[in-house]
């Protein structure tokens, strides 16, 4: 390379670094590559991450009836779960598609204004989802609308123990697996996602003693259903 075009090409490589690179509207990736998947009383919390995630997603996969891998792999490319509750329970009730519903979604700066055009009565959609929609509540309280919806309609819980893990902080994958283990062991869920809250219990211990094995976590939510459909 002649000295003159090298030092061109030098120059430019330099420019290049110092400037500030543009920024790409790329989904955040969300690992779902756990490395701790069993309990080990010596670090009792240590795979309650994986717990919660796994417990959420065989849940999600048998109320609307698609693939459980799928739904990771959504979540690994950055689709957030609260969108995941929305798209897929709003498919549900309509001729959509969970994905056509997320790609307007990305296009929109609210689920309101996605939803809203298709003129859908608080009855199919429920009323505590469309009362929460009325309300622009954020996509947080919207995916908890659907839980809530889904945990009346299957009647995995009675309103007033509802409410009461809901008032107790109880977020979406601690209401699922609570009333997993509670079923199962016939205790309160309440009480036992207040006892895993306060460090005298986790869920991975509870997980234990109830012998609930999470690779037939599935079948131990079909097993809930069923015992629950009216």
């Amino acid at each position: 390379m002649p000295h003159i075009s090298r030092n061109k090409y030098l120059l430019s490589l330099m420019v290049l670094l110092i400037l500030p690179r543009p920024s790409f509207a790329m989904p955040a990736i969300t690992c779902h590559c756990f490395t701790d998947r069993s309990y080990e009383p010596a670090r009792p919390t240590a795979a309650d991450p994986y717990f919660l995630a796994t417990t959420q997603n065989s849940f999600f996969a048998i109320v609307f009836n698609t693939d459980k891998k799928s739904i990771v792999m959504k979540k690994q490319q950055g689709t957030s779960p609260d969108d995941l509750w929305i798209a897929y329970w709003v498919a549900s009730k309509t001729g959509a598609t969970a994905n056509s519903l997320l790609q307007s979604k990305a296009k929109s700066d609210s689920w309101k204004n996605v939803i809203v055009p298709l003129k859908l009565s608080p009855k199919i959609m429920g009323e505590r989802f469309s009362n929460a929609l009325n309300a622009n509540a954020p996509t947080e309280r919207l995916s908890e609308a659907v839980v809530d919806e889904l945990f009346l309609k299957n009647q995995l819980l009675a309103e007033s123990d509802l409410a009461g893990l809901r008032k107790a902080g109880a977020i979406n994958q601690e209401l699922i697996i609570a009333t997993v283990i509670a079923t199962k062991t016939r205790q309160s869920a309440r009480q036992l996602f207040l006892d895993i809250k306060t460090g005298a219990k986790t869920w991975g211990s509870s997980l234990s003693t109830a012998k609930i094995d999470t690779k037939n976590m599935q079948q131990e939510i079909i097993a809930i259903l069923k015992f629950h459909t009216p």
